[in-house]
């Protein structure tokens, strides 16, 4: 069974560390990025099931790289 992926954007290390902890213990592939450009760079280049925003990042705010995501046509998985 292939594991479902996850993309954490949070830029706080230490609530990162503890989402990403979490998470990977319930079974998720996590990858983390601390910054709003650096995320959507990733989520444009990689395919994730699901992108977990924080709402103020530096570089891009989450609802910019949400509606960024959107507009470059990136959907996350069923």
């Amino acid at each position: 069974m292939t594991r479902r992926r996850i993309l954490l954007v949070e830029d706080e290390p230490g609530l990162r560390r503890t989402l990403k902890d979490l998470l990977a213990s319930s079974g998720y592939a996590v990858e983390t990025s601390g910054d709003g450009a650096d995320a959507q760079d990733r989520a444009e280049r990689e395919a994730f099931d699901l992108v977990v925003l924080d709402v103020m990042l530096p570089s891009r705010s989450g609802f910019d790289v949400a509606r960024g995501l959107r507009k470059n046509g990136i959907q996350t998985s069923d």
